[in-house]
């Protein structure tokens, strides 16, 4: 009797139909370049068996170096380690190196409070990423297919999704990419049987007490014996759809985040009118040179035409300033946490009707503030305090100003701080060009350039009687957050200077005045 293993049917190199669509995918969008190396995700099911023999087909035409990876979740026990022989097996078989990762799955979703399916979810992408990262290979596949598409758009719509949950499972996400996502989950089984090649079944995608088995044995193919008999395809084209829209509107707050929010040392503070849009037309920046490649923007709309009365955006420009949101949490947020649709809009709550003051948390430690007419999105207190890290440390610089020009970088902050000697009175200009200055002579060592302290106070020029800085800071618009690491200057332990604010009266120029000091900013020049 012939052995198990000689029934097999010999592959013929890229000639099976799959094989022959895995390339024109290829050719049609790129997702590995010849010379790479590219690990197969296998966990031992029909699918990932089918996509290693189907990679194992084309590997010479595309000039690619092979590997299996596998990781072992430890949530079946013996029939978990079952699945990490067989795909063993398999890889050895085909001559083709073999990486394994295991980790108690349901100990570390217990300990990071997330369901099963999450937790597994980073687990097995942390361990790819680090076979990346260490350089064993360039990429991965995995084996999510067009059932798997249409699966998760019916799921993210029945939990009430949005254009980016229809967007559904994305080709290429990091070194992952799923090439089998326009193939259908019968057709890679019809394949494998034809070779004669077995696969492990996993008895937990049958537990119909989960969404995800629900959809697939019942959902689905309801929907496709009395509704529509390529309802699979059709969803999977939505999701396709949705991609591109969503990528498009994301692009475009991306580029306006970029023009309107500004990086401070304590978090990212935009403009109300900037975020909600009022009186600047859409996709184009304050310069009005920087386009947005949208159809509105072909049109000329404006945001004002989408206004309703009040300033409250219509819905077309609460999907754009939605996503502004959810990119500036993203810049600050000091830990993991799920932006829902609900802290979205009371964001754009706060921004539309709140008064000066109020602030939100947001998940991730994320706190949001109105002052004024700006938002302030940081760290918040109590999650800067735990984590010590995102709290503004105090610091002091010496400056020497021997010369006729001094220049100190303040590293806490994007920019350095130039100390400029002239002559007083300054000929041929009026002072009012210049700002306020400090007379040289008045100045005495040690000169300091240092956050604000408490109980720091000053009276600046032009004021009748000093005042605790904490509070002139305030008047002047400066956040409670952004005081801590505010930059002074004190001459012999007296404020001489302050950001923002009037020189000190007691060292200000006047008619003695024969040489001037004037403090402006510069940009950190980027190595």
């Amino acid at each position: 009797m012939p052995s198990k293993k000689s029934r097999k049917k010999a592959i013929p190199p890229g000639r099976s139909e799959p094989a022959q669509r895995l390339l024109q995918l290829q050719r049609a969008h790129p997702f590995v370049s010849a010379g790479q190396r590219v690990g197969v995700a296998v966990s031992g099911g029909a699918d990932s068996v089918a996509l290693l023999l189907l990679f194992l087909e084309v590997r010479e035409r595309l000039g690619i170096v092979l590997s299996v990876v596998h990781f072992n979740h430890k949530l079946r026990g013996k029939a978990s380690d079952a699945d990490e022989k067989f795909v063993a097996r398999l890889a050895a078989q085909h001559n083709l190196e073999f990486f394994v990762g295991r980790e108690d799955v349901a100990a570390r979703s217990r300990r990071e409070r997330r369901n099963l399916e999450e937790a597994a979810r980073r687990a097995r992408y942390a361990f790819f990423d680090g076979l990346v990262a260490e350089g064993r290979m360039n990429r991965i596949a995995v084996a999510h297919t067009a059932d798997d598409q249409a699966e998760t758009v019916l799921a993210h719509i029945l939990r009430g999704a949005g254009l980016a949950g229809l967007a559904g499972i994305h080709p290429e996400a990091g070194v992952v990419f799923r090439p089998l996502l326009k193939i259908r989950r019968a057709e890679l089984r019809s394949y494998l049987r034809a070779r004669g090649q077995k696969w492990r079944e996993d008895a937990s995608n049958r537990d119909t007490k989960r969404m995800r088995a629900r959809i697939r044995h019942k959902l689905l193919p309801l929907l496709e014996k009395q509704f529509q008999p390529v309802v699979v395809e059709h969803l999977c084209q939505l999701a396709e759809l949705a991609r591109e829209d969503d990528g498009q509107l994301n692009f475009a707050a991306k580029m306006r985040v970029e023009e309107t929010a500004k990086e401070e040392s304590c978090g990212v503070r935009i403009k109300i009118e900037h975020l909600l849009g009022h009186g600047q037309p859409l996709g184009e920046s304050e310069a009005g040179k920087k386009q947005i490649p949208r159809a509105g923007t072909a049109l000329g709309m404006t945001w004002s035409e989408f206004e309703q009365p009040g300033g409250k955006l219509q819905q077309g420009h609460h999907a754009l300033a939605s996503r502004m949101i959810r990119q500036i949490v993203k810049k600050v947020k000091p830990r993991s946490g799920q932006l829902s649709a609900v802290h979205v809009e009371a964001v754009l709550h706060l921004a539309e009707q709140a008064d000066s003051g109020k602030s939100l948390q947001l998940p991730g430690g994320v706190e949001v503030r109105r002052e004024r007419d700006t938002l302030l999105f940081r760290a918040s207190l109590a999650e800067a305090h735990a984590t010590r890290s995102s709290a503004p440390r105090p610091y002091s610089y010496a400056l020497e100003l021997t010369g006729q020009q001094a220049e100190l970088q303040v590293v806490e902050h994007s920019y350095a701080l130039r100390f400029t000697v002239i002559d007083w009175p300054p000929e041929g200009r009026e002072t009012r060009e210049i700002g306020a200055v400090l007379d040289r002579d008045r100045l005495c060592v040690p000169l300091v350039v240092r956050n604000w302290r408490p109980g720091d106070a000053v009276q600046p020029f032009g004021y009748q009687k000093g005042h605790k800085l904490s509070r002139l800071l305030n008047e002047v618009g400066v956040s409670r957050w952004e005081k801590e690491s505010w930059p002074v200057l004190t001459s012999g332990g007296k404020i001489a200077w302050t950001r923002g604010l009037p020189v000190a009266s007691e060292f200000a120029a006047g008619e003695a005045t024969r040489a001037g000091v004037v403090i402006t900013e510069v940009p950190l020049t980027q190595p």
